[in-house]
């Protein structure tokens, strides 16, 4: 099968660990597969602000772990063309989804799920989830180190909309 190469774009996209400047050559596949990653990025917490008070810690972690299994299954439904570069320096939906999931998600999910866990574990009975949450001594850190990678999955959402041909829908038109 012969895919179509439908543009080349440009972009720059800063993951904290890595700032990247390449090109992609978008094809049809890379076009579907960046749209069905950014539509999950997009209505998770994963891109929106988690304020103190808002909101669960438990809930927004499980929301960004889930992205593992939805990257997992895009790159499985698409296979190895996503994954493939037209030209050796260029990056791919494959490429950039890895290295959200292992260098951005993985640190924030390994560090904090088992702490936030180990807390959740000591609940007595009479005290709500959400109160025992709130008063977690590292309740603050973790909204923080949340807010944070969302910046960076910001940037990521921003590069799936130019390659997926979209306006951001994380733009609203301004209230008259």
């Amino acid at each position: 099968m012969t895919l179509v190469k439908l543009s080349k774009t440009k972009f720059g996209i800063n993951l904290g660990f890595l700032s990247i400047d390449s090109e992609w050559e978008i094809d049809e596949t890379q076009k579907n597969a960046s749209w069905e990653m950014y539509v999950e990025l997009i209505t998770r917490i994963s891109t929106a602000p988690l304020e103190p008070g808002e909101g669960l810690l438990r809930e927004a972690l499980s929301s960004l772990y889930s992205l593992f299994g939805t990257t997992r299954e895009i790159l499985r439904k698409y296979g190895p063309p996503i994954a493939t570069p037209g030209n050796p320096d260029d990056i791919t939906f494959g490429h950039l989804a890895v290295a959200i999931l292992n260098k951005v998600l993985r640190p924030v999910l390994a560090k904090w799920h088992p702490q936030l866990k180990d807390w959740e574990d000591h609940r007595p009975k009479d005290l709500s989830v959400t109160a025992h949450e709130a008063a977690w001594p590292q309740n603050e850190a973790l909204r923080s180190e949340i807010n944070k990678i969302r910046g960076r999955l910001m940037e990521y959402a921003n590069v799936l909309a130019e390659v997926s041909g979209v306006a951001k829908l994380t733009d609203y038109p301004s209230e008259s």
